[in-house]
């Protein structure tokens, strides 16, 4: 149990294991699946759900820093509550267990990532003592050291409490429904309000331009209205794009003359 709360930290962070192996590494699905087959002595039932679990979270995007679901919390919690509670069953059904824990434990890293956005707030303020003061020697005391506390309270822990939960709850029905209602959709609705957040932020970068926001709202229809999948979208903007630059560049090629 805590050997998997431990990796449920490792494969969020980008520094100490690094960005490569942590978050774009042990923080997705099928390697978080396949880790936590080896720790629970049940590769074949992890990799069974871990390959859905996959393909469910391609689309997980954290824009403006936003996390609006937790890949590390989701899949290593997801996988080992199939692995727990699904003993004995076909794969479909696994898959089902694996699918319920693994909104569980979305949501509680998806708070938990917040939680640590505001933490981590003050030790700018630690940052700054020290560069007012010319300490450069202590400036990784705030990143290196207080930030990774932070960081591992609000990964270790939860996760811990999860897990011991559902160790403790293994003899009974249902874990999810231990967890009540209102708690689901007050963490749905603000991890809904930091997502568009984020999505604020991070279009206030890319909107150079007033009329920018015309090509953003082309796709929210293909999105929306048409039922495009993110895939479909791209490949248009794709073919625009490239139609935009040939045109563009012949005729500039032709003005010059």
């Amino acid at each position: 149990m805590a050997l998997i709360a431990l990796f449920i930290y490792l494969g969020s962070i980008g520094s100490i294991v690094g960005n490569t192996l942590g978050w774009y590494t042990l923080g997705r699905p099928l390697v978080a699946s396949f880790v936590v087959g080896l720790i629970m002595g049940d590769v074949q039932s992890a990799m069974i759900v871990g390959i859905p679990l996959q393909v469910m979270y391609l689309g997980n995007v954290t824009p403006g820093g936003a996390v609006a679901w937790d890949l590390s919390y989701a899949t290593y919690i997801g996988t080992a509550g199939a692995i727990v509670f699904g003993e004995g069953l076909d794969p479909n059904a696994l898959i089902g267990i694996a699918t319920v824990f693994a909104g569980i434990g979305g949501l509680v890293g998806q708070l938990m990532w917040n939680v640590s956005y505001a933490l981590n707030i003050p030790l700018n303020r630690v940052a700054a003592k020290y560069v007012e003061a010319g300490d450069t020697q202590h400036m990784f005391i705030p990143n290196a050291v207080l930030g990774q506390v932070i960081g591992f309270a609000c990964r270790f822990i939860p996760a811990m409490l999860v897990l011991g939960g559902m160790t403790m709850a293994s003899t009974q029905a249902d874990f999810a429904s231990l967890i009540p209602d209102y708690v689901v959709t007050c963490l749905t609705t603000f991890g809904g309000m930091m997502a568009a957040l984020g999505m604020g932020i991070l279009l206030s970068f890319l909107l150079k331009k007033n009329w920018y926001v015309v090509i953003f709202l082309a796709g929210f229809v293909l999105v929306t209205y048409f039922k495009l999948s993110m895939m479909g979208v791209a490949v248009i903007a794709t073919i625009v794009a490239v139609t935009y630059y040939k045109v563009d560049s012949r005729d500039s090629s032709k003005g010059a003359f």
